[in-house]
C-alpha cells in the first residue's frame, strides 16, 4: 500500500477521463489524485466482505477487474475507472455485497473523508443516482427486448415488490418477527394512533431486541424507529436513493395521498437495479462443467449487449465488456481441454490478437489467437500437441458462437503455435526487414498481441516490439501500412458507398472509420514507445510524446469513438431484428445530424493522413 503525496500526471489525467471526477474542476481533480492510496489485489483476493464494514474508503479500479457478489451470486463485474463501496460508506452500513478480485487488480481508493466531500459535490451526487441505479435490469434483456424504463426515473411505487407487513404498536416482537419471516420482509411498518408510521426492520431486531437485551414478549414499539421517514409513490428513484443515503436509512414506507401504506421501498430495490444484470456471465462461466454448458452461457452474451446499448453505456464500454466475458469463455475453454487432454508438461500462454486483445470486439469481430509456448522442450512433441488443444478451444468457441479470423490468424492454424524464443525472433526478423512477404500484417497483428491465459503478467511477445531496438524502417513500413486504408470521402454532401455485390448502397464502418484509426494508432503508439494497448490509449500516449500532434490524436480518439458507437448501434439493431451483424450501414437510414457528423469525421481522418505521409513522405495508396 502506497500514497500518492504528489500525484503523477497519469493518475490525474486518468481520473479526469472518468465520472464523476471528470465533471470537477481541475484543482479538485488534483486534490483528490493527491490524497489516493494505491493497493494491489492478487485474483480472487476479498477486497471486503458482505456485511462487513461500514466500508471506510471509496475505491476506483485503475486496472483489472472487480467481481460484485451478493448472498454467494454474481452480481455485476467492474472494470477500469469504475468506483465501488461508496453506498456503504455513505450510508455508514455495512457492505451489502463482497468485492472481490477477478484478476490481478490495481486500486485507487480514498478515505472516506476526501471521499464523501468529492460525493457531495453536485458532480457526485449525480453520479451517485446515476451509477447506482442506471444502468441494467433483467427486463431490459428479456427475450422480446422490450426496452424498460431506468429505476432513476421509475416512480417508486413501481419499484414495490410486496404489499407492506404492517402491524399495531403493541404488537408483541416474536409475532413481528414472524410475520416478517413468513412475508420475506426485511421490515415491518407500524401503524400509530396519531397516524405517524413506525418501522422494525432487520438491523432493529439485532441491534435493540438481540443486543440490547429485550425479550420476544415486548411491545414492538419498544424496538421500531419513529417516527418512519415516507416517500410518496410519485417520488423517482434516484431521488429517493439520495434521500436513504443522506440520512443513513435503508427502507421507506411508500405512502399514498390517503395515507395509505402502499409497501416499502429498500436500498437493494434501487442499488440492485443495476446490478440484476444478465450480461456478467463469469460466474456461469467459470462454473460450466462442459462446453454444452458454455454454450448454453453464451446464449445470453447477444441478449447483453442490447441491455447493455439500452443503458446508454459507451460503446468503447461496451466492447471492452463483451471482450472480458470472450476472455472468460477461452480460458473455461481451454481449462477444460487441458483437463481432458491430461498433463502436457509444458507452460503456455494463449494469446488473443487484434481487436480482442485491444479490448475493442463487437459482435461481429472475429476471435484471432496464437499460442506461445516456455522453455526448451522438444518442438516435435510440444507444437502437434499445443495445436490438437488450440483446435478444440477454437471450435468450441464457434460452437459458442463466436467466429474465428477468416484470414487465418487463429491458433488453429499452427503457423500460429509457437514458443516464445520463435516468436521473439520473427518480430526481429520483422523489425530488422519489414520487406519480408507478410511482415508488416504478421507484425501488425503480434504488435497487438494480450495473454488471456497460462501467463498473469507481461506481454512477452509484443514487448518485443517495444524493446527492441533498430526500428526506423519498421515504424516507416507501419506508417505507409496504416495509410492503406483510406476514409470514404465523397464530395460535397456524398459518402463514398460501395457499388457492388450484397452490400451495395452501405457504408464500411469498419475498413472506412474502424480500421485507418487503428493503423494510425499503432504505427503513433509504437512510435511512442508504446506496443499493446487500446487505440485510445495508444493515441493518447503518441499525443503526450509528440509521434502525433495533440490536436490530431485528440480528434482520432473523437473519431474512433463516434465510429464505434454507429457501429455498435447498428449491430443491436441487427442482433434485435434476428440477423447476424456486420458493419455496413446505410447512410440513408442515419439522420442529417449523424450524417454530417460522420462525413465531418471521415475527412478529418483523411487530413490527418494526409499530413502523416507528407511529413514521412511515404505517400498515400
Amino acid at each position: 500500500m502506497s500514497r500518492a503525496t504528489a500525484a503523477p500526471p497519469e493518475v490525474t489525467r486518468f481520473l479526469r477521463e472518468h465520472p464523476p471526477f471528470n465533471a470537477l474542476a481541475p484543482e479538485a481533480v488534483a486534490r483528490v489524485a493527491n490524497e489516493l492510496e494505491v493497493e494491489f489485489h492478487r485474483a480472487g483476493t476479498t477486497i471486503f466482505s458482505q456485511g462487513t464494514g461500514p466500508v471506510e474508503h471509496l475505491r476506483v479500479v485503475r486496472s483489472g477487474a472487480v467481481e460484485i457478489i451478493h448472498d454467494g451470486r454474481l452480481l455485476d463485474l467492474l472494470g477500469e475507472g469504475e468506483l465501488f463501496g461508496h453506498a456503504s460508506m455513505l450510508s455508514g452500513l455495512p457492505a451489502g455485497f463482497e468485492a472481490r478480485a477477478a484478476e490481478d487488480t490495481l486500486c485507487y481508493r480514498l478515505a472516506a473523508d476526501a471521499a464523501q466531500e468529492l460525493l457531495a459535490a453536485p458532480a457526485g451526487l449525480r453520479y451517485v443516482a446515476r451509477s447506482l441505479i442506471e444502468p441494467w435490469s433483467e427486463a431490459t434483456a428479456s427475450a422480446d427486448y422490450e426496452t424498460a424504463h431506468e429505476p432513476a426515473e421509475q416512480p417508486v411505487g413501481g419499484l414495490i415488490r410486496a404489499p407492506a407487513v404492517v402491524c399495531e404498536p403493541d404488537t408483541a416482537i416474536r409475532e413481528a418477527a414472524r410475520r416478517m419471516t413468513s412475508m420475506s420482509a426485511s421490515s415491518l411498518v407500524v401503524v400509530l394512533g396519531d397516524k405517524s408510521l413506525g418501522i422494525l426492520t432487520d438491523r432493529d431486531l439485532r441491534s435493540r431486541v438481540i443486543a440490547d437485551g429485550l425479550s420476544g414478549g415486548d411491545p414492538v414499539s419498544a424496538a421500531m424507529s419513529h417516527p418512519a421517514y415516507t416517500v410518496s409513490p410519485e417520488r423517482l428513484g434516484g431521488e429517493v436513493l439520495l434521500e436513504m443515503l443522506d440520512r443513513g436509512l435503508r427502507h421507506f414506507p411508500v405512502v399514498s395521498a390517503t395515507g395509505e401504506v402502499l409497501g416499502v421501498v429498500e436500498d437493494i430495490d434501487l442499488i440492485a437495479a443495476q446490478t440484476r444484470s444478465p450480461f456478467f456471465l463469469r460466474q456461469r462461466i467459470a462454473r460450466a462443467q462442459s462446453v454444452e454448458e458454455l454454450i448454453a452461457a453464451s446464449t445470453e452474451l447477444r441478449p447483453a449487449i442490447i441491455a447493455l446499448h439500452q443503458a446508454r453505456l459507451a460503446a468503447i464500454n461496451i466492447m471492452a465488456v463483451y471482450s472480458v466475458v470472450v476472455d472468460a469463455l477461452t480460458r473455461r475453454l481451454l481449462e477444460l481441454a487441458v483437463a481432458d487432454a491430461g498433463e502436457l508438461g509444458i507452460s503456455f500462454a494463449w494469446l488473443a490478437l487484434g481487436s480482442q486483445a485491444r479490448r475493442e470486439a463487437v459482435p461481429s469481430s472475429d476471435v484471432d489467437s496464437a499460442i506461445a509456448w516456455f522453455g526448451d522442450g522438444d518442438e516435435l512433441t510440444i507444437r502437434p500437441a499445443l495445436h490438437r488443444l488450440a483446435v478444440k478451444v477454437v471450435e468450441g468457441l464457434t460452437r459458442c458462437g463466436l467466429h474465428e479470423d477468416a484470414h487465418g490468424a487463429s491458433a488453429s492454424d499452427i503457423l500460429f503455435v509457437r514458443s516464445v524464443d520463435s516468436w521473439q525472433h520473427a518480430a526481429r526478423s520483422w523489425i530488422s526487414d519489414p520487406t519480408q512477404e507478410q511482415a508488416l500484417i504478421l507484425a501488425s497483428v503480434l504488435v497487438d498481441s494480450r495473454p488471456v491465459w497460462g501467463v498473469h503478467t507481461g506481454t512477452p511477445v509484443s514487448d518485443t516490439f517495444r524493446l527492441t531496438g533498430g526500428k526506423e524502417q519498421l515504424l516507416r513500413m507501419l506508417a505507409r501500412f496504416a495509410l492503406s486504408h483510406r476514409p470514404p470521402t465523397g464530395f460535397l454532401r456524398t459518402l463514398v458507398v460501395e457499388h457492388t455485390g450484397e452490400h451495395r448502397g452501405r457504408l464500411d464502418l469498419k475498413h472506412g472509420g474502424i480500421i485507418p484509426i487503428v493503423d494510425l494508432a499503432r504505427w503513433a503508439g509504437m512510435a511512442a514507445g508504446v506496443a499493446g494497448g487500446s487505440t485510445l490509449e495508444r493515441l493518447r500516449a503518441a499525443g503526450e510524446a509528440g509521434t502525433l500532434p495533440g490536436s490530431d490524436a485528440h480528434t482520432l480518439r473523437d473519431a474512433f469513438e463516434l465510429f464505434s458507437s454507429l457501429r455498435l448501434e447498428h449491430q443491436v439493431g441487427q442482433i434485435r431484428a434476428g440477423r447476424e451483424p456486420d458493419d455496413h450501414v446505410d447512410p440513408r437510414q442515419l439522420s442529417n445530424l449523424t450524417r454530417t457528423h460522420l462525413r465531418g469525421a471521415f475527412r478529418a481522418v483523411a487530413s490527418i493522413q494526409k499530413r502523416v505521409a507528407a511529413e514521412l513522405q511515404v505517400g498515400l495508396r
